[in-house]
Parts: C-alpha cells; sequence; structure tokens
C-alpha cells in the first residue's frame, strides 16, 4: 500500500513574479489557484491539486504574454507620438 501524495508543483513562486512584474490581475488569479493546490492534495484530492497546479501555471504564462504585448504597444504608441511630434521644438 503506497501512502505518500504524489508531488504536484503548486507554482507559486511564478505565481507572485509575474504578479510582482508583469499582469497584477492575471498574477493575483494565478495565486489563487496556487494557493488551493497544497489544500486539495492535503485533503487527498489528487485530481483537483493537478487541475489548480495547471491554471496557476496557464495564469501565470497568461500574465507574462499580456505583460509583453503591453510593453510592445507601449513602444509603438511611443514611437508613433515621437514620429507625429516631428522633433519641433519652440
Amino acid at each position: 500500500m503506497n501512502t505518500t501524495t504524489p508531488q504536484v508543483p503548486n507554482n507559486l513562486v511564478w505565481a507572485i513574479l509575474s504578479t510582482l512584474f508583469c499582469c497584477l490581475p492575471a498574477g493575483i488569479v494565478s495565486i489563487v489557484y496556487a494557493a488551493q493546490v497544497n489544500g486539495k492534495l492535503a485533503a487527498g484530492d489528487i485530481a483537483g491539486a493537478r487541475e489548480s497546479s495547471e491554471k496557476a501555471k496557464k495564469w501565470a504564462i497568461w500574465s507574462v504574454i499580456a505583460a509583453v504585448v503591453v510593453g510592445i504597444l507601449y513602444g509603438i504608441l511611443i514611437a508613433v507620438v515621437g514620429v507625429m511630434g516631428g522633433g519641433s521644438s519652440y
């Protein structure tokens, strides 16, 4: 009889880092799912723990993607505003 619980990564570190450095709303969702993993494992809900782990990972990745897209759009906006300004100064 095997009584050890399987190792399911909670992805909490990635969730926290993506919240701090990337996209706050998606990062918070990632933290919520990451926080559920250990509790579900302790309750014996292995499938639920794996599902929460995958969702935490997915939301952390989406947080990073959102930050990259926003950064690119911001760079484009700054470039367009700089070109439209024409460099004329008084």
